[in-house]
């Protein structure tokens, strides 16, 4: 159990990292808004209190592995490795622009601390699948992380992978679910219906964990959980809020894969600046 000081530190990161994402994509005039600010609590906990890394050695062979699978809440993840230390802050202002390093999806080349290249909707899984049968077979006590949406569960290669990390009980596997019920047409349950999530992956012989993706010491939690689960992968299925933190954003579809208006960033980063207000108070 995280003493409330720790939780509070965290919030205050997530909330620093959700005002980045805002200024990535307006300086960028194209991105994603709502999975990015949905997904700020869920890498604040990995990068600052769950995963095994070095900023400073982004190639340490010891490292745990991240996989983001999809690839388009990247500005999320940018934002978080930079205030993990990975890189300068001031970059991330360069997202979507011609020679950045910080392209629309991630590229494992680009930056430290990117460990795939993602962007087609339903590929992570297996490529987290190969790191976590590598390691294995190396001998190693290295983790693997799969960050997924909850939109490429309707891709078939997803359930190919489900099936054979289950054969291979492989418990160094963590799936994370971003159940946030968006994606680009409208809600999951209206395009293509994915419940009972819960029953299909413990049907398919996987450990689940659910939890609020916004509580932190759930959060935390669960990860710790997963790690006393032998002989087979766990699905932490995380229900998250899209566009988390921003008012006129939260459960809203439209805001799936557009970025903020020069005006609406202002009242965006408004918002957030209150709330950080309120955690500062509150410290």
């Amino acid at each position: 159990m995280l003493h409330q000081s720790d939780i509070h530190e965290l919030k205050r990161i997530a909330n620093q990292i959700r005002q980045d994402i805002i200024q990535e994509l307006v300086h960028a005039g194209s991105g994603h808004s709502a999975g990015p600010l949905g997904m700020a609590d869920i890498f604040t906990a990995l990068y600052f209190q769950v995963l095994k890394h070095k900023p400073k050695k982004p190639e340490w062979a010891d490292r745990d592995r991240l996989v983001l699978s999809n690839g388009h809440i990247c500005p999320v993840q940018y934002a978080t490795l930079a205030r993990a230390g990975y890189f300068l802050a001031k970059e991330l202002n360069t997202l979507r622009k011609l020679g950045s390093r910080l392209q629309g999806h991630p590229h494992r080349t680009s930056l430290p601390g990117i460990e795939t290249t993602s962007g087609p909707l339903g590929s992570g899984l297996s490529q987290a699948i190969g790191m976590a049968l590598g390691a294995r077979m190396n001998h190693k006590k290295t983790r693997i992380i799969c960050l997924m949406s909850d939109g490429e569960h309707q891709e078939g290669q997803t359930w190919e992978a489900i099936m054979f990390a289950n054969k291979y009980h492989l418990d160094n596997l963590v799936a994370v679910i971003d159940r946030n019920n968006i994606q680009i047409d409208g809600f999951t349950e209206d395009v293509m219906p994915l419940e009972p999530l819960k029953k299909k992956y413990n049907s398919f012989g996987w450990h689940v964990i659910e939890i609020d993706g916004h509580n932190l010491q759930q959060i935390i939690d669960a990860f710790h959980k997963a790690r006393k689960v032998t002989k087979k992968p766990t699905v932490i299925i995380a229900h998250t809020t899209p566009g988390k933190g921003v008012s006129f954003m939260e459960n809203n579809p439209e805001w799936h894969g557009k970025p903020p208006t020069p005006e609406q960033a202002i009242i965006a980063l408004k918002e957030l600046t209150q709330e950080q207000q309120i955690l500062e108070e509150e410290n």
